[in-house]
């Protein structure tokens, strides 16, 4: 431990060049996160044929990733507290490219189970650690690009799914996923020299040294702000993963669309997130966080309820993209302010929050469109994108520091 220290003291960051080459390194890790997870998903049906595993050993074994994930990201937080967000983040990076390789290894719902908790774990892994990296070059450049590494990750998944589509039919799953092996470790071999060569910044204003830097004890009041932020942050992930599971059924289902029209309904969603997280930063710096996180949730409330109940494909596809416009930046907000507030264990608990409401929106719909209809069941994600822009403005006068 004694070297790890000596090491990291001799590379601090100095100045803008440094800060750009950082931010540039942590953008490749979340373009890369979301590329090759983006990747590994439009190969499930490939999979699924090959281990053999009916449609409920499936979503069983698919629960490894999620488990995986949870298990983790607690983890990982205390783990960034003790060596740095830096050396975690590489770490995960390594383990993410490997364990993507893993799946088409496996001929039977168990092991393809087990394999995905191993994936699983580097995916939430990285996630914190990597989102604690971009917290701390946040404070640092005193501008809210947070939604730009945020940004990064979406764009790095309709590559990879784009990608994943091409190739499909023309390369096994083996191949494919060791091809996004090979592009991980590449990846992090190039971006992470540069993390491992530097300390992560200090804000201006702090001191140089990383004892002084450490974030606030989790009291109470802490605690407490770090939940709130994480259950906004639940309020966007529920509605990503009730869209990415549902939009395309309820467009052929309800509105009688075309298959390729269905399918295109995510996509629009998708896009449009991730064109507002470009923005982000420039409407954070004219809006300030709090218009951000009201005036994302009202929109974001809005284009659902329009794509839930609209009469005709056209209108629902409008209130699709209307929804990622809204939800676009709500999400690295709210992370950025937990992390602001208590650094990695912050970023732990908002992206556990976060990811625990991905989880809990698919099951939730299904079990309200059986009692319902499914487009009243996707009003829900109407509601919370409400709830989020109600708790945004109550948290205007929490103190981030």
């Amino acid at each position: 431990m004694p070297l790890i220290n000596k090491a990291r003291s001799h590379s601090a960051v100095r100045g803008p060049d440094d800060l750009t080459r950082l931010r540039g390194a942590i953008t490749a890790f979340f373009a890369l996160d979301g590329f090759v997870f983006a990747g590994w998903v439009v190969r499930i049906p490939a999979i699924k044929e090959q281990t053999g595993a009916s449609v409920s050993a499936l979503g069983l074994a698919l629960l490894g990733v999620s488990a995986g994930a949870v298990i983790t990201m607690t983890l990982t937080g205390r783990l960034c507290r003790r060596f740095g967000s830096h050396p975690v983040t590489v770490v995960c990076g390594i383990l993410l490219a490997l364990s993507v390789a893993l799946p088409p290894l496996t001929h039977s719902a168990v092991a393809l189970g087990l394999v995905l908790l191993v994936f699983g774990a580097a995916y939430g892994g990285i996630n914190v650690a990597m989102n604690s990296a971009a917290v701390d070059l946040v404070a640092a450049l005193r501008r809210p690009v947070m939604p730009s590494f945020h940004a990064a990750f979406s764009l790095g998944g309709m590559i990879g799914a784009g990608l994943g589509a091409l190739v499909a039919g023309s390369l096994s799953p083996t191949r494919h996923l060791l091809a996004l092996t090979v592009i991980g470790l590449l990846v992090t071999a190039l971006a992470g020299r540069t993390l491992l060569s530097h300390e992560p910044p200090a804000p201006p204003e702090r001191g140089q040294s990383h004892e002084e830097r450490a974030p606030r004890r989790l009291d109470a009041r802490t605690r407490g702000l770090v939940f709130v932020f994480g259950l906004i942050a639940l309020c966007t992930a529920y509605g990503e993963g009730a869209l990415a599971d549902w939009g395309a059924l309820h467009l052929e289902q309800d509105l009688r669309a075309h298959p390729g029209v269905a399918a295109a309904g995510y996509s629009c969603f998708a896009l449009a997130m991730t064109i507002g997280r470009a923005g982000g930063t420039t409407l954070l710096e004219r809006l300030g966080r709090t218009r951000t996180l009201v005036g994302g949730g009202a929109t974001a409330a809005t284009g659902m309820l329009l794509g839930a109940l609209a009469p005709s494909v056209w209108a629902a596809l409008l209130g699709f993209a209307i929804t990622g416009l809204g939800l676009a930046n709500i999400f690295p907000v709210a992370v950025e302010r937990a992390g602001s507030l208590a650094g990695p264990s912050g970023v732990a608990i908002a992206s556990t929050l976060g990811y625990g409401g991905m989880l809990l929106g698919p099951p939730a719909i299904g079990f309200m469109a059986d009692w319902f209809s499914l487009p009243v069941a996707l009003t829900s994600v109407t509601a919370l994108a409400a709830l989020a822009a109600l708790i945004g403005f109550g948290t205007r006068r929490a103190a981030v520091s």
